[in-house]
């Protein structure tokens, strides 16, 4: 019988780039062989977004179909509030809750807490309040992980929403370039999870993540967001009947369909857009916009120029909602430490771009 040769410890091997190969790859690549930029025709991303969505073909695209099972059942609630419960007054509710209340949730759990750490809870209780201000519809997973991989290849070939690849690129990036890959070694695993454990998304093993693609357990998973939605369908329908119900949940739906837009405006739609004295950051295409930074505390160029900070509103216009609930948090003593880089913001960046411009007034 021939000999067969050995397959390699893939734990032994040298460490790789975490971030190079994290992400599970889309069938047309990330980069071509000059590693310059792959950009798929639409076909191709709706093909890619299918396969990738199909439950049948394997049971480790749950996550994906997960995701966006929810926002299919939230799309008629936003159609019942439009055509049976609408009015003005419920409006004005859709819009507060699902601009201002779900994108600065967005902004204070997902981002500033899950992906970067940028403040720390007292304890778990007030952690689980935070997670569950809001009507779950985005699994920690699938915006973590990669969210770490865009600061990492921020507008390179690699980054799961790279603004240069066109909208579609972006929009359905969820499903096409955020789930992590499937073929991590159990160190690799290991060294994936350390990035979530603070999140108190319960993980799964590794044999458990070998069988179901992913960190989220999903019976946990699952019965988490069942949870979560029947306390808040419970609380709306409790204050306002089946109007209020349908109004709020519609909203959440509007919110998830747009924020998946965020990542293509907020980098200029691929094009240099930065604009002196607002934005400062030039290592990359990420712009400050009034309307995310408004309603959601997303200054995304200050984000880029000091990930981990809490606060991303650095100039005396850019007001803040995600700072002001966890400095509220810290006053209360739920939040126990913060990093807040205004200060080098202003010392660094701001105050010199000032003096620049005296310069030139003088000359």
């Amino acid at each position: 019988m021939p000999n067969t040769p050995s397959t390699p410890d893939r734990d032994n091997l040298p460490k790789r780039n975490l971030m190079d190969h994290v992400l599970q790859p889309p069938s047309y690549g990330w980069q071509d062989e000059e590693n310059n930029l792959i950009i798929p025709t639409s076909r191709q991303i709706f093909h890619e977004f299918l396969f990738r969505l199909n439950i049948l073909r394997t049971k480790k695209n749950w996550l994906a179909f997960f995701g966006w099972a929810r926002v299919l059942l939230l799309i008629p609630c936003f159609v019942l509030f439009l055509f049976h419960y609408f009015s003005f007054y419920l409006l004005g509710i859709a819009f507060l809750y699902g601009m201002v209340i779900m994108g600065t949730h967005g902004t204070i759990w997902y981002h500033r807490y899950c992906t970067h750490g940028a403040y720390t809870f007292r304890n778990n209780f007030w952690r689980f309040i935070t997670r569950n201000l809001t009507i779950n519809v985005v699994p920690e997973e699938i915006y973590v992980i990669s969210h770490h991989v865009h600061h990492a290849k921020s507008d390179e070939p690699g980054d799961p929403y790279n603004a240069s690849a066109g909208f579609l690129y972006c929009f359905l990036a969820d499903v096409n370039h955020q789930p992590i890959s499937v073929d991590l070694t159990e160190a690799e695993y290991a060294r994936v999870l350390k990035l979530m454990e603070h999140t108190g998304v319960h993980a799964n093993t590794y044999r458990q993540y070998k069988k179901w693609g992913s960190i989220a357990n999903p019976t946990r998973t699952i019965v988490g967001w069942l949870l979560n939605w029947a306390f808040w369908g419970a609380v709306f329908y409790w204050l306002g009947g089946p109007a209020l119900f349908f109004t709020l949940f519609g909203a959440a739906g509007f919110w998830a369909i747009g924020v998946r837009t965020f990542n293509y405006e907020g980098h200029g739609k691929g094009k240099m857009r930065h604009r002196d004295g607002t934005d400062f950051h030039r290592k990359d295409l990420s712009i400050n916009q009034l309307w995310p930074g408004y309603v959601a505390g997303e200054w995304h160029n200050n984000h880029h120029l000091f990930p981990c900070s809490a606060r991303s509103g650095f100039l005396n216009y850019q007001m803040d909602l995600a700072w002001c609930y966890i400095k509220f948090m810290n006053r209360i003593g739920a939040v126990s430490a913060y990093r807040d880089s205004k200060h080098l913001f202003l010392a660094e960046y701001h105050q010199p771009y000032l003096d620049s411009k005296k310069a030139e007034v003088v000359i």
